[in-house]
């Protein structure tokens, strides 16, 4: 069996989805395995990630939409409130989805469906520097 490691960062703008699919890709193409599994892992508690709908915008409008619904920015009920109104709900919008993905590799590319993407989904209004911990085993 081999392994490979490399971490990249990920520039953020807003709350948003950024698609890091090229770029987790990359490093799969630069371990040289052609099966195996690739996990990436985001080093953040107020950022996630999440394979979704890859062509129509609207996805992540209605998904962003949802989860405002769902966790609403300076809740009255939050404590945890140190870096601002959007602190705390980033935190519960991180634990209800997923802060690492195992995706198959096959043919030295990720094993994605034709519509999927994988996207690093900034849960803070500001920008920031995400660190993403990619492994490929084959």
């Amino acid at each position: 069996m081999t392994s490979f490691a490399r971490s990249i960062r990920v520039a953020t703008r807003r709350r948003a989805l950024v698609l890091v699919t090229r770029e987790v890709e990359a490093v799969v193409r630069e371990s040289g395995l052609t099966v195996g599994i690739c996990n990436v892992f985001i080093l953040h508690t107020s950022a996630s990630l999440l394979i979704t709908e890859n062509a129509d915008p609207d996805v992540h409008s209605d998904l962003e939409g949802f989860m405002s619904t769902l966790v609403e920015d300076g809740d009255r009920r939050f404590r945890h409130i140190a870096e601002g109104p959007d602190d705390m709900s980033a935190h519960i919008r991180s634990v209800l989805t997923a802060t690492s993905i195992t995706l198959p590799v096959r043919a030295g590319r990720l094993a994605l469906g034709t519509w999927q993407g994988l996207y690093v989904w900034e849960h803070r209004q500001v920008p920031h520097q995400r660190v993403l911990e990619i492994s490929v085993v084959g």
